[in-house]
C-alpha cells in the first residue's frame, strides 16, 4: 500500500494542534515602515565573545 500524501485539510488540522489558534493578519492600514535606527528583532543579538561562541558551538 503506497503512502498519500496529507489533504491541505489535514494539514491545516495539524498546523493547528501544534500552533493553536493564530492571531489575526495585520491589515496594510496598520502596518508601519521599519527605519534603519530601530533594532531588528528577527535576529538574534551577535555574540563575539570567545566563550559565548564555544559554548553555542560545542567548540
Amino acid at each position: 500500500m503506497a503512502d498519500q500524501p496529507f489533504t491541505d485539510d489535514e494539514y491545516e488540522f495539524l498546523r493547528h494542534i501544534r500552533f493553536g489558534e493564530l492571531p489575526p493578519a495585520v491589515r496594510p492600514d496598520e502596518r508601519v515602515e521599519l527605519t534603519e535606527s530601530e533594532a531588528r528583532r528577527d535576529q538574534p543579538d551577535p555574540l563575539d565573545d570567545p566563550v559565548h561562541w564555544n559554548l553555542r558551538h560545542a567548540g
